[in-house]
């Protein structure tokens, strides 16, 4: 069973998650809660999505010790820049309700400003206020820009990641286990219905698991952390079942074929 992926920060993160991405703000708390009751302790927010409060509410409020759940919130475009990326992290904190937030993510390399964002996000880091420090929706150059700061390497990077992508984002991913940045990967159910992909369902039939599941521990044995959304209470605990179960190379090579 995976218990967890280790990051450069020494620390670790569960190997699943729980994403939020276009979760009402009214519908966050319920299905944070229902997550963590489901077992996640990985739950992913960020500015722009408008729910921190849900987020930061659900953990409070989930009768778990606080250093059990590990947070993930991102600085949005329009806070790019050291000074403001610093009272971004603030008003995120605040909203979130919390003494401090697991990982810090810049969420697009949106900007001219990305390096002072970077350098503003250092700080955060060595203040202890941020557990952890990473970026988002970075390709190789981006991560480069970073490295070429000389000051704290990304823990993370957070990306669409999919069967139906791999081959765009294979060299990515595979940039980043090189120099131990583990991948988190987003919308990792986006491209598939539930049906009608041939390859994931024969695979499906094959191990006797839903086709979600079998896209998900794909994206484990790929070394990345996935992060599954849904506010349907069934569907979060079914996206959560797949750390006791392995998919043969043979399966992982099919399904590595689906996006070429």
């Amino acid at each position: 069973m995976d218990s967890g992926v280790k990051l450069n920060t020494s620390k670790s993160m569960p190997a699943v998650g729980f994403g939020t991405w276009n979760i009402e703000a009214s519908q966050t708390a319920d299905a944070v809660g229902e997550a963590l009751r489901a077992g996640y302790r990985l739950i992913d927010t960020a500015k722009l999505y408008g729910n921190e409060a849900g987020v930061g509410e659900a953990v409070r409020n989930a009768h778990i010790p606080r250093e059990d759940i590990f947070v993930t919130t991102k600085l949005w475009n329009d806070d790019q820049g050291y000074d403001s990326a610093l009272q971004a992290f603030d008003t995120s904190l605040a909203r979130l309700g919390l003494e401090y937030i697991d990982l810090y993510l810049i969420h697009w390399p949106a900007t001219d400003e990305r390096s002072d964002s970077w350098r503003a996000l250092c700080e955060i880091y060595r203040s202890g206020r941020a557990k952890a420090i990473g970026v988002s929706n970075y390709n190789i150059n981006n991560l480069h820009e970073v490295f070429e700061l000389n000051d704290v390497i990304p823990a993370v990077n957070q990306i669409e990641f999919h069967p139906f992508n791999f081959g765009f984002q294979k060299a990515t991913v595979e940039f980043c286990n090189r120099h131990n940045i583990v991948v988190e990967a987003y919308s990792p159910l986006r491209r598939f219905a539930g049906e009608g992909n041939g390859v994931i369902e024969r695979v499906a039939q094959k191990v006797g698991r839903p086709a979600s599941q079998v896209i998900l521990r794909w994206c484990i044995q790929h070394g990345t952390v996935p992060l599954p959304r849904s506010t349907n209470p069934q569907h979060i605990q079914e996206n959560f079942q797949v750390l006791d179960f392995q998919l043969s190379d043979e399966d992982m090579h099919a399904i590595d074929g689906v996006s070429a």
